[in-house]
């Protein structure tokens, strides 16, 4: 057999082995995902509140996932939040903005990448938001912009603190500047929240990038982040590109930003429920929810009564 034969023949062998890859809907529709030692059963993953029993990595998960787990089952109302027009200026590339909106609300079963519900926590009646990292990204534009807004809204109309979980790698490039005017928006619905004297927290997930952690992500009264969690602007590599220098290991990490200054808080998502209503027990002057600060309070609780003074 010459060369060409031989070639052939291989060529062929990794057509076959290429066909026999599953695809990313039946990797997704799958009951295995993996993590540091390989394969993991999901249910298994779930029944740890989706984070890994050997490396404690906290995988994504959806706005309800969260919400059941931060504020229990059941135990909340999801709001019906304002949906503006769909692809405002007709973008089309390999696909057109509108195929990829009714991809991303078939998957995952919301309107936009962001949810908003009303709930309670320690007895105290908050509002509260999510995001989808499964929508497009959990990108923002006009319809996430609006339910933060209508969030904050909601808050300010009924008295209640306002907690925010952000994902997102930032503005939605389908819609150009309509995306991006969505920082201005969002940072001045903020800033209405705080003339209320209204608790806004904020609570930074896998990942939380570009203008989403530029505006509204990086406003709040207390910063929490989960473990391992990627909070930047730019990404890692394009930042070593730019310096040309090498950065440290846990770069972006929240761990890393926390050293910064810019998170105060790391907190595993088992510990959210708890430390959340702690802190608005703080910040709402419910003294008695709470352990009073002493020798044993933890150096979380003492940053958390100063920023309360």
């Amino acid at each position: 057999m010459n060369w060409l034969k031989k070639t052939l023949r291989f060529s062929e062998k990794i057509k076959t082995l290429l066909k026999k890859r599953p695809t990313k809907e039946e990797i997704e529709g799958s009951d295995w995902t993996s993590c540091c030692k390989g394969p993991i059963l999901k249910k298994d993953l779930e029944e740890n509140l989706f984070c890994c029993p050997s490396c404690n990595k906290h995988h994504r998960i959806n706005c309800q996932q969260r919400f059941d787990i931060v504020f229990g089952k059941n135990n909340y109302e999801i709001l019906e939040t304002p949906i503006p027009q769909d692809d405002p200026l007709n973008w089309k590339d390999a696909k057109t903005y509108k195929e990829r909106l009714k991809i991303a609300r078939k998957k995952t079963g919301q309107d936009s990448a962001v949810m908003i519900v009303k709930t309670k926590i320690k007895n105290i009646d908050i509002t509260a938001g999510a995001f989808d990292f499964a929508f497009i990204g959990a990108s923002v534009g006009a319809a996430e912009g609006e339910a933060i807004i209508y969030g904050v809204q909601h808050a300010i109309d009924n008295q209640t603190p306002f907690v925010l979980f952000t994902s997102g790698g930032g503005m939605r490039m389908f819609e150009s500047l309509i995306a991006l005017s969505q920082m201005t928006r969002t940072t001045l619905a903020i800033n209405e929240l705080k003339k209320n004297n209204l608790p806004y927290l904020v609570c930074l997930t896998d990942p939380t990038a570009g203008g989403i952690t530029a505006s509204f992500a990086m406003l709040g009264d207390i910063h929490m982040a989960e473990p391992g969690a990627i909070v930047c602007f730019s990404g890692a590599r394009v930042i070593k590109a730019t310096v040309k220098e090498e950065l440290p290991e846990d770069f972006q990490k929240s761990e890393y930003v926390q050293k910064t200054g810019f998170i105060d808080l790391i907190v595993e998502r088992k510990d959210l429920r708890e430390k959340i209503g702690s802190i608005l027990s703080i910040l709402l002057k419910k003294n008695s929810d709470i352990v009073s600060v002493s020798d044993e309070t933890s150096e979380d609780n003492r940053t958390l009564t100063k920023a309360a003074s």
